[in-house]
This record gives C-alpha cells, structure tokens and sequence, in this order.
C-alpha cells in the first residue's frame, strides 16, 4: 500500500507543531512556536496566540480528513512520527477544558477516583486517528498527567517574576524530564529512582512546589471502572522529620513492629510503606536528620527496601522521594548537612525556591498577585479594594525595601494581620539583628553584661551549629545532649 507524505509546507508546519508539543510550557520557546503556529507577530498576547494556535491545528488537520489523510497508519518514517505527535497535540487540545474540570472535581473528591465522563470519546478519537488499543489508554494517561503538570505548576506557583519563570520551568522538567520524547519512550514509569532536594529559606514555598511534583505522577487508567487508578490527592504525602524526637524519627519513616520499643503496642506503618506506587513523599526539614537514619534512607534511595524497627523483614518502597530543607546550599555542598554518598544518592535534582525579596525585586507586581491569590483563598473572591488596604498598610508600614524575612508565609501572615486589626508592623527587628553577626551580638552582650545564661547558650548552639552542620557534632563540642542542642537552636530561630 502506498503510503501519504507531507508535501514540504505542511512539513514544516507540523514539524513545527511537533516541536512545541516536547516544549516546556514555561519557557520562551514554547511562547515562539506558539506565535509562530498562530502566524501572530513576536508582541502578540500569550493566550491569544496560544488558543489561535490549536485552531489552526485544528484547521490543518481538518484538511488532511478531507484528504483521507488524517490516519498515522497513512504515513511512515519521520512524517509518521511527526504526525503522530501533532494528533496527539490536537486532542489533548480539545480534552483541555475537561481535564481542567476532572482536576476540580477530583480535589473535591479526594482520595476516590472518580469516573472520567470524556474517556471514551476521547479515546475513540484516537483509535479513529489510527492508535493501537493497546497505546490509547497510555496516551490518555499521558496526557491527563500533563494537564495535571501544567494546573499544579501554574495555579499553586503564583508569580511571573524571572526567578519564579525559571522554578516553574525547572519543575517541569522534574516531572518530565528535558524532553517528553525521552520520557514518553524510557521513563514514565521509572521516576522513582530520581529523587529530589528543594532549597530555600523558610517561608518560600517548598512544600507547594514538592505538591505539584507529587500531583503530577503518572497514574494508569482503567479502562473497565473508566477511571484513573487511583486520586492524584492520595499520590501525595509529607513528614516534617522536624517535629518528631530522634527516637521516633525511625518508626515515622520505616514503621514499627508490636513490642519493638516501649510504647509500641501494635504494628504501625511508617511513611515508607503507605505511599503508593504512584505516588512520592515530601522530607520535609531532611537536613536536620542524625548520620544513622541518613545511611537507612540510603538504603531506601539505592535498593527502594527498608525495615520496620524491630524486623529484619523487608518491604518495598515503590514512590519518589522529594526532600526540603531551610539549610543554605552552601553548607550542603561543603558536606556540612550529608554524608556524601546519602547527597549524591539523594540529589538527582537540586531545584531552588527563590525567596519574597528576590521575586518583588525583579518584578514589584508581583506583590499584587500574591495579595490577589491569597486574598482570594482567604475570602473567597478577587477584591481590588482589600488588595489596595493591604499594600497602603506594607507601605506606611514596612516601606518598600522591606525584606520579609518570614517570605510568603510571611506575606499571608500580613494579609490576615490587615483584615483583623488594620495594621501590620512586620520583623523590623529581626532584620536588624542580622545585619550584626551573631559573633558579634554574643561577645558585645558578655561585654556589656547585659546578655542572660539561655540567650548565650543559644546564640552559642547556634553560632557553632552554622559552623559545623549537624546537632551532633555541636553535641560533641559542648557536652550537651542532642535534643537540647535542637532546643536552643529552635529556641534561638524563635527570638
């Protein structure tokens, strides 16, 4: 049978096609084709350009329907890969709206999957554009992750400063690699031997961006209950390794067998064993984790093994670690925080979260959209008048140049301080305190005597802690036990 071929125009355009199908959506390529597929000029509005851009895929492929030409099977060699990719592009295009609404209504639903009411129509669609039965339901899957990426990615991650472009584009390509092809081809189902680490102050936004790495996994549909397998809202959960004393950190990763220490009156499953084969886990505070438990989470990242405490049994661990920590990258990278081979295990990807100051810096409107978004979750609807009271307040009262140190949480902190008292007087203080070092704050209280035992231990914890990296190791300086060396820092950070 003798087989179609692209005359050289519409090779062109649809190779075109194809390439901002495999392009980040968050870079300016993607922005380039766009405009180019839409025949706009350079200065055109991104949406616009972007909804005239699948109607003249649309258009296009139209033609080739018309032709007899609008089947995969019609084509071979690089035309056939081409055009397999600009179908693709042109369905998820059409499904876009109802991926949208699927992600609303299955946030409202939580952790029960729930039917997907276009499945079957979008899948005949496919099989009509010539797909085997066998790559339809993958490609569906694949498409409904991409949504998810992109809705998680641009609606949780608000702000359109330089530094936020950049950390959106970088999540993406966390989720999907640096290019789709490769992804679609060797990895949509060997994600989890590639975990990250996010850094940032606290305050920034880590947790957020780990949430739109977890809700972005590839999760296979079932054609029989037409559903997806399981809720994108259950293939994410964290643990704040901060909160728990270094006795239970163990139980709360790995789980405990009955009996296995006191208190133990029953088997519990710890983090490890309840996240899905989907799914990943947020460590939240990893940097602040003893050299013990960072040779058992080794364990974890090289042979996805662990046991319980109180077995030598094994379990499996199936998910993707995703790791956050406050520690500056210097410290980390001067093998201050990790042992060496739990940091080059566990850092497949460094992805940084850029600080409040830096984000208003480069771009000063973004203030507005993040007193916009926050108002809104606050109180349910826009209002330019409450986001106008808020800024009046930052500016009488922290001024421009305001470093919020504290970052969005900080901001969100600002905008609940405003609707109940009208006022907002910010942590002045705190940044003047840093423009000393704290060597110096220490040595000039002893001289001046005015400075009490607890504040001197303290700042002395915690002076040595920034110096040498790890609890114990201030523990060993100073005879102190760790738990109290994590008090007086924790103490310390509070002041």
């Amino acid at each position: 049978m003798k087989k179609a071929v692209l005359t050289s125009r519409e090779q062109h355009f649809f190779k075109t096609v194809h390439n901002a199908a495999f392009a980040n959506p968050f870079s300016d390529l993607r922005e380039k084709l766009d405009i180019e597929i839409a025949g706009l000029f350079p200065s055109a509005d991104r949406r616009e350009s972007k909804d005239l851009c699948i109607k003249k895929v649309d258009y296009q492929i139209k033609k080739l329907e018309k032709q007899g030409r609008a089947n995969i099977n019609a084509f071979h060699g690089q035309d056939q890969e081409i055009i397999l990719v600009v179908f693709l592009f042109d369905i998820f295009h059409k499904f876009r709206d109802d991926f949208d609404l699927l992600i609303k209504n299955q946030i409202k639903a939580q952790n029960t999957s729930i039917k997907v009411p276009f499945a079957e129509k979008a899948m005949h669609m496919l099989h009509e554009k010539g797909f085997d039965d066998k790559s339809i339901p993958h490609y569906f899957s694949l498409s409904y992750q991409l949504r998810r990426a992109f809705y998680f990615i641009s609606n949780s991650l608000v702000g359109s400063s330089p530094c936020m472009q950049k950390l959106k584009k970088h999540l993406w390509y966390n989720v999907f690699t640096y290019n789709i092809d490769l992804y679609n081809k060797f990895l949509w189902n060997k994600m989890e031997d590639f975990s990250t680490l996010l850094l940032g102050e606290t305050g920034t936004g880590k947790g957020t961006a780990a949430k739109a790495i977890g809700r972005s996994g590839y999760i296979p549909f079932d054609e029989k209950k037409q559903c997806f397998a399981q809720s994108f809202t259950q293939a994410f959960s964290s643990l704040n390794l901060s909160q728990y004393p270094e006795t239970l950190i163990e139980s709360e990763l790995f789980g405990h067998t009955k009996g296995a220490f006191t208190g133990a009156v029953d088997d519990y499953k710890g983090v490890f064993d309840r996240c899905s084969p989907h799914g990943s886990i947020l460590l939240d505070e990893i940097g602040e984790i003893p050299n013990h438990v960072q040779i058992k989470l080794l364990r974890v990242l090289q042979e996805r093994s662990f046991s319980p405490v109180g077995t030598h049994e094994t379990s499996r661990f199936n998910g993707r670690v995703i790791a956050a920590t406050n520690r500056p990258k210097e410290e980390i990278l001067n093998g201050r925080v990790f042992r060496d081979d739990f940091y080059y295990r566990l850092c497949s990807d460094i992805i940084e979260v850029p600080p409040l100051k830096t984000r208003i810096k480069e771009k000063p409107l973004e203030l507005d959209d993040l007193l916009d978004f926050t108002i809104q979750k606050m109180t349910g609807t826009h209002s330019h008048k409450l986001i106008n009271k808020v800024k009046r307040i930052i500016d009488r009262r922290l001024g421009m140049d305001y470093q919020w140190p504290g970052n969005v949480r900080e901001l969100e902190q600002c905008v609940r301080s405003v609707l109940l008292r009208r006022d907002y007087k910010g942590n002045q203080t705190r940044g003047e305190k840093k423009s000393v070092s704290l060597k110096q704050q220490l040595t000039q209280g002893i001289l001046d005597q005015n400075i009490d035992v607890s504040s001197l231990v303290s700042g002395y914890c915690k002076l040595l802690h920034d110096t040498v990296g790890t609890y114990e190791k201030v523990a060993a300086l100073t005879g102190l036990d760790r738990r109290t060396i994590k008090k007086h820092i924790i103490n310390f950070n509070k002041d």
